[in-house]
This record gives C-alpha cells, sequence and structure tokens, in this order.
C-alpha cells in the first residue's frame, strides 16, 4: 500500500495516528502475503506453490481378455479413450443450482474450448442449454478441478452429473484460462503430463505427500499417489518425450522434484499451449477440409487395410425404414461410432468396441430411410493380417 513520502513527519497528531493506522494495516497485509504467497488470491504468479491441482476421478482400467499379448494390450491402451475423429463434442455449463458458475468463470471455458478448436483439429465443440444433448457437463462447485479422460465421460451414469469441474475463481487464478484448457484436455483423452514414464523426474515423496496433504489441496495419500506420483505406461503416452511445457503438466514448488537437477527449485511450465500439445491433439484428431466418406451399401461387405489409429468414414443411406445390424469382421480390435447426419453436424446415435475381447464390434438400431448416417471405423490393433471388413443388413 503506498502512501505519499514527500515529507514523511506527521504534522498532527491526527496524521499521527493514521500514520501509526496505515502501519499496522501494512504489516497485518504483509503477514497474510507471506503466509498465503502473495500474489492475487493469496498466490503469487510466478510460484507453483499454494495453487490448486486438478483432481482426476478415479476409473477401473479397462480388462483385456486373459490371451490379450502385452503388445496389443499396449495399442488398445493408446488408443482407447480417445473420440473417433470428426465428432461434435456438445458441452453444458451449469448455470443453476449446486453446480453453477457465474458468467466469468463460464467465459473462460468458452474460451478455453476456443482455444483447442484454434489449433485446427478434427473435433468439433459446440455448446447447448439442453442439459440431454450433452456429452461433457461442466459444473463449478468450490473444492477441486477435475474431468474425466476421453471416452470415460459417455459412461457417467445420471445425465446431471457432472463430467468435469471447475473447482475455484478463476479471477484468482495466475494460470487464468490454463485451468479450463487443462481440464478440457483431459476430456480429449490426455492424461497429466507430469505422469509421462520418460519424464526421468525423481521425487522426493515425503515432500510431495506431505505438500498436497496441506491446502489448498488437501490430499489423501491415495490421491497424491494417483494425481502425481503414479507413472503412466508407456502405452498411455506411445513413446512421446516429455514435455514440461505442456498445459497437460502441474507446476511444482522448490523442494519436491530432486532430479532432474534444474528442477530442484520447482517446475513452472510455460502458459499457453506448447507446440508438442498442438502436434499430439492434431495427430489424433487431424482436421481436413471436408470429411471424406465411402459410401456403404446394405449386404455389401467394404475390406479395409488398416493400421493401429487408423480411421476410415462411411456413408449410410438406408433404402427402409427398419432394424439394421452393423458389424465389423477379422481379428482386430475396433471401435464403431454411428452418427445420424443433422444438417452440418452428426448427432451421436450408438456405439460399440471389441477392444481386448475375441468378438467382433456390432451394433442393432433402427434406421430410417431417407435419412443419412455416418459410421466412423477407428482400429485399436490387429493381431491377424491387418484386413479387417464391416458390412451392414
Amino acid at each position: 500500500m503506498a502512501r505519499p513520502t514527500a515529507d514523511p513527519r506527521p504534522t498532527s497528531k491526527y496524521d499521527r495516528h493514521l500514520s501509526q493506522r496505515l502501519d499496522q494495516i501494512e504489516e497485518v497485509l504483509a503477514q497474510l502475503s507471506a503466509q498465503n504467497g502473495g500474489g492475487p488470491g493469496g498466490q503469487n504468479p510466478g510460484d507453483a506453490a499454494h495453487l490448486g491441482q486438478c483432481d482426476m476421478p478415479k476409473v477401473p482400467e479397462r480388462v483385456l481378455g486373459p490371451g490379450v499379448s502385452d503388445e496389443r494390450a499396449s495399442l488398445i491402451r493408446y488408443v482407447d479413450r480417445k473420440w473417433v475423429n470428426g465428432t461434435t463434442l456438445r458441452y453444458f455449463l451449469f448455470d443453476d443450482g449446486p453446480f453453477a458458475g457465474d458468467a466469468f468463470n463460464m467465459d473462460k471455458v468458452r474460451e478455453g474450448f476456443q482455444i483447442w478448436a484454434d489449433v485446427g483439429i478434427g473435433l468439433n465443440f459446440e455448446e447447448t442449454e439442453d442439459i440431454d444433448e450433452a456429452e461433457v457437463r461442466i459444473g463449478f462447485q468450490p473444492g477441486g478441478s477435475w474431468s474425466y479422460v476421453g471416452r470415460d465421460v459417455i459412461d457417467i451414469p445420471g445425465q446431471n452429473e457432472r463430467t468435469m469441474n471447475i473447482g475455484w475463481d478463476l479471477r484468482n487464478d495466475p494460470r487464468g484460462v490454463d485451468t479450463a484448457v487443462h481440464e478440457i484436455g483431459h476430456t480429449l483423452g490426455f492424461p497429466h503430463e507430469h505422469q509421462n514414464p520418460f519424464s526421468g523426474i525423481v521425487w522426493d515423496e515425503d515432500a510431495v505427500y506431505a505438500y498436497f496433504a496441506g491446502p489448498p489441496n488437501s490430499w489423501s495419500r491415495e490421491q497424491t499417489f494417483h494425481n502425481v506420483l503414479r507413472k503412466l505406461t508407456s502405452a498411455d503416452v506411445e513413446g512421446s518425450e516429455w514435455d514440461p511445457d505442456s498445459v497437460m503438466h502441474y507446476g511444482f514448488g522448490p523442494g519436491l522434484i530432486l532430479e532432474p537437477d534444474e528442477y530442484r527449485t520447482g517446475l513452472r511450465p510455460e502458459l499457453g499451449l506448447s507446440d508438442t500439445d498442438k502436434a499430439e491433439v492434431k495427430k489424433f484428431y487431424p482436421k481436413a477440409e471436408a470429411e471424406k466418406t465411402t459410401l456403404l451399401e446394405p449386404f455389401k461387405s467394404a475390406v479395409l487395410d488398416m493400421m493401429p489409429a487408423d480411421q476410415v468414414n462411411f456413408l449410410l443411406q438406408p433404402t427402409a425404414t427398419r432394424d439394421y445390424t452393423i458389424r465389423s469382421f477379422g481379428r482386430a480390435d475396433m471401435l464403431m461410432v454411428l452418427f445420424r447426419k443433422d444438417g452440418e453436424t452428426a448427432r451421436f446415435m450408438a456405439g460399440s468396441d471389441d477392444a481386448g475381447t475375441e468378438d467382433n464390434a456390432e451394433i442393432t438400431i433402427r434406421l430410417l430411410q431417407g435419412e443419412e448416417y455416418i459410421l466412423r471405423v477407428r482400429m485399436m490393433s490387429h493381431f491377424g493380417s491387418g484386413r479387417v471388413a464391416v458390412m451392414y443388413w
């Protein structure tokens, strides 16, 4: 708090009293700043300490069949939670009730979606005011920020349940919109970067547990292990190099990292999406000027020669209104997702995923004559020739 300093000598009893009170106020403010780390909201923008961190919900790992090889399992997990490219993700922002956010924080989330969209990717984002239309449901309940990862969001029971939460006022977060960008990154299917097994980070585990047990996180040892100390498998990152500037990376204060030595005094990612963030999201969700589709006719199989993570798109134009079966054939782990065309967008109808089983992906659904549908097929892995087929009848 600045005061005029041209003549520091109090000139009256009133001035002396005022000066003493200002000194007392400054002392209290200094103590509060020291306790809370300084900066806006009790946080120092240059210090990773005292910031709330993302507490990802625990979700059971996919159980694979007993005959699934390590290589096949690795490929499945690499693609497992990613959306099929071309998907339109509709998001709903709670503006009423216990999960409601205010205009400022809701705008920050909208800005976060736009930041990902501006990279130029094959996913589309659309806000909806109808919660029943939303795959992604975002609350603002104080206490912690988190998001489910990728396609896990569609498995959350209860249409009024959140799939993401912004747990503090972003006005008081020096990371600003990056907190929203981070949580949206999870929704796109990306894990925490500081858990990359190629990071080479050696933690002072006792210090890490002690730090995250305190405010503002107040985590249990299990939460700290799950969100910080647990290493991802190489399948989760598929050989990607560690990116300490990723928006998916926590910042850490001094005394938590033992190695690499340069981060003993703390690790502070640059704000915004890193070049690696942009490259990774474009790898899974490449932007196409126009979606390429191949007409799939009833009772005629389409033979495909695909590699893991490849995707093909089919156009279905049913000749009659009735129940149809759509099925993949071949020794491969496949994800099939069916959408109904609705003007310039496509609305999710059904999906099937046979990964880690001896079955084939199969959808049985009623299709309407005169409507058009998009079938998106992504290969997770193959354990045969790599040649597969798709047919509907």
